[in-house]
This record gives structure tokens, sequence and C-alpha cells, in this order.
């Protein structure tokens, strides 16, 4: 096992547990300017990674009854239908001369950038989001009024996104459910995206494994720093200031959305 796997996995799993955000937003760019591995090989193994990592702390969430099956539903079916027609596509694609690894890329400098401005922006947008209910704001009531068909949408948004880069299920998918479901408690917005993150992160992952961008020794690699150090961030986070790690941790996505967009 290389130990730079190892070590990358821990640092990435230490980050995820001491700040929450997605793995997705971290991992696939470290491995990709990092170690120069192939982007496709890079989004197919921390899909897989991601998938695994995040269900331990689905029972806990479900567990605890902070999890909302219906909106789980909603987005599952927009997201896994989307993310199969997309895994059918880049195989298509990888039967043609058709460099797909750019639109992924592509995709991947987008979603890190987005990824940043929302982990910047988070107490903003929750502010506003309490203002716009207490004045019974027009934007507000409208989403509000249609949020079924919206989440539904977001979800094939999600699937299509998530599988060309597995960037999007955590930190956007929150926001998503934020401005969406603005009276639901924190933890619930949290576990609920977490149990829509698991199957779509999954399926996505295992479409690439039948393309056969999936690796394995740097899968497990990163598995067996990354499952210990996610624990022992989620510990330290305690007592660390969540404005400073998130401000750190945003500054981070958004120069790697840069640097891979040049």
């Amino acid at each position: 096992m290389d130990l730079l796997y190892l070590l990358t996995g821990a640092s990435v799993g230490l980050i995820i547990g001491l700040t929450g955000v997605g793995g997705g937003s971290l991992m696939t760019p470290i491995l990709v300017l990092g170690f120069g591995i192939q982007p496709a090989v890079a989004v197919g193994t921390d899909l897989l990674y991601a998938a695994i990592t995040k269900s331990g702390g689905v029972f806990f969430h479900q567990k605890q009854g902070t999890v909302d099956w219906t909106v789980v539903r909603l987005l599952a079916s927009g997201s896994i239908p989307s993310s199969l027609i997309t895994v059918y596509i880049l195989s298509e694609l990888k039967n043609t001369d058709f460099n797909y690894e750019k639109l992924m890329m592509l995709t991947l400098s987008i979603m890190l950038i987005l990824t940043s401005v929302v982990v910047f922006q988070r107490k903003t947008l929750l502010n506003y989001l309490h203002e716009s209910l207490h004045s019974k704001s027009g934007l507000i009531s409208n989403l509000l009024l249609h949020r079924n068909e919206i989440t539904l949408i977001s979800g094939i948004f999600l699937g299509f996104v998530v599988t060309l880069s597995s960037v999007g299920a955590g930190a956007i998918g929150s926001a998503i459910l934020f401005i969406l479901y603005p009276r639901k408690p924190a933890v619930a917005i949290v576990g609920t995206d977490l149990a829509h993150a698991i199957p779509l992160t999954a399926i996505a992952g295992f479409g690439h494994l039948q393309l056969g961008s999936v690796d394995f020794e740097l899968l497990v690699g990163l598995l067996v720093g990354g499952i210990p150090a996610i624990y022992l961030g989620s510990l330290i986070g305690k007592n660390m200031p969540d404005k400073l790690l998130r401000g750190f941790i945003a500054t981070i996505l958004l120069l790697m959305g840069l640097a891979l967009s040049i």
C-alpha cells in the first residue's frame, strides 16, 4: 500500500471530521493536482471512498431521527436516474475519440468554486433565509410552494455533477436543502443530505467501476487512512473555531478550483 495514499486519506479525513466539508471537494482535486491521477480515476475512486466513509454517519442520524426520508426519496428520484444516464453517456463517449475528461475537469473546477462560495457564505445565507421567512418574502414563498418539484430538479442536477466531478453531494446538497426547507433544524438538513449522498455516490462510483475508472489500491489506502482520521477530526473539531476552519477550507477550494480551470 502506498504510504502517500494513506497519508492523503488521513489528511482529508481529518479535515472532513473537523469541518464537515465533503471529501469529494478536497480529495478529487488533490489526487488530480497533487498525484497527477487521471480525472476519471480520481472521480471514480473518490465516489466509492465517499460512499463508504459517509455510511457510518447515516446510521447515527437515523438513530437520532434526523433523516427526512420523504425528501431523500424526492432527491433520489431525480439524482439516481440522472447519475445512471450520465454514466451511460460517459461510456458512449469513451468509445469515441471525445476527451470527456476535459468536461470532468471543467465541471470539477466550477463545482469547487461554487462550493467555496457556499462554505464562505453559509452564515449569511442562513441569516437571509430566516429574515425572509419572518418577512414572508415572495421568493421564499414561491420556493416553498413548489419545493417538491424544485427538490426533484435539484436531484437531477446533483446526479449529473456528482457523477462527473464527485463534488456537490455535501456542501451544495446541504445548501439546496437549507434554501428549500428553511424551518428544518440544521442537524436534520445534514442527516437528510447524508442519507441521499450515500446511494448517489455509491451508484455513481459503481458506474465508474464499470467504466474501469476506479483504482482499488488507491481506494484501500485512502480508506485505511481516512476512516480513523474522520473520527479523530470529529473529536478535535468540537473545540476548534468553526469560522476559522471554514474560511481556510473555502480558500483552499477556491484556489484549487481556479488552478483546475487554467
